[in-house]
């Protein structure tokens, strides 16, 4: 299926860069390798390198294709790189609890997140889209989609796993969002072995790249009412973020 207009090497390059990048970060950890090591859920010590890794490899290979998709990657893994670094010790989950904080006067790390996605995704969506309403469908869709993969992403291979899974879909549409696909499928591809051996975590960081890659094939194949129907059902997901979260947590 991804043997034509370039999402066979839309797919390779992406997986390629991805495990390029973790190889690099292990070789040569930033600030050594204990920096990079975090508790996952069930107490056992892995790495981070993965979330980096496959938000540049997702973004280097969406900027191939189009720039906006390269943009929206790179600025929901940046994003997301400063919740995972900056409210690493804050126990507060969800836009609820973000949005009520900063009712309060406090603005927390995941309403920096929360906006910085949204501002991201309505820019691209401008990029990739003519019409006004399609600009708007289309930034929705793309951070609501980045949003959606994190929302999943609470046990190993979970959020990889998701986006594998729904961009399998657009690898049977030519041009831009068969390579998209292509794209968020193979990073997705890179990382899910350690993260399902639990040897890896890809944070905030790989997750909302991964999502915003996958968000940015579907706005790029997808006319006004396709993108109705997928804004429509990730505002939802995101009103019931829980929920969403509580059956992906039960799957497995």
């Amino acid at each position: 299926m991804i043997t034509r207009n370039g999402r066979t090497a839309a797919f390779g390059a992406a997986l390629t860069l991805t495990r390029a990048g973790i190889t690099a970060l292990r070789a040569k950890a930033p600030g050594g390798p204990t920096r990079w090591e975090r508790e996952n859920y069930a107490g056992r010590t892995v790495e981070l390198y993965a979330g980096p890794a496959a938000a540049v490899g997702a973004a280097l290979g969406a900027a191939r294709t189009h720039r906006a998709a390269g943009f929206a990657v790179l600025a929901a893994g940046a994003c997301g790189a400063y919740d995972d670094v900056v409210g690493a010790d804050d126990p507060r989950r969800g836009f609820r609890a973000h949005l009520g904080a900063l009712r309060d006067g406090e603005v927390t790390s995941g309403a920096v997140k929360l906006f910085g996605i949204s501002a991201a995704g309505l820019v691209a969506g401008a990029m990739l889209k003519e019409r006004a309403l399609d600009k708007l469908l289309a930034g929705v869709v793309i951070a609501g989609t980045a949003h959606f993969v994190n929302l999943v992403d609470v046990r190993p291979g979970r959020a990889a796993g998701a986006v594998l899974a729904l961009g399998a879909p657009g690898l049977l549409r030519d041009g831009t969002a068969g390579r998209l696909s292509a794209v968020a499928m193979g990073a997705a591809a890179a990382v899910l072995p350690d993260d399902l051996g639990e040897r890896a975590m890809i944070g905030d960081t790989g997750a909302h790249a991964l999502g915003a890659a996958l968000g940015t094939a579907i706005a790029a194949g997808n006319g006004r009412a396709g993108l109705v129907a997928h804004a429509a059902a990730l505002v939802a997901a995101t009103v019931y973020g829980d929920k969403v979260s509580e059956v992906a947590r039960s799957l497995g």
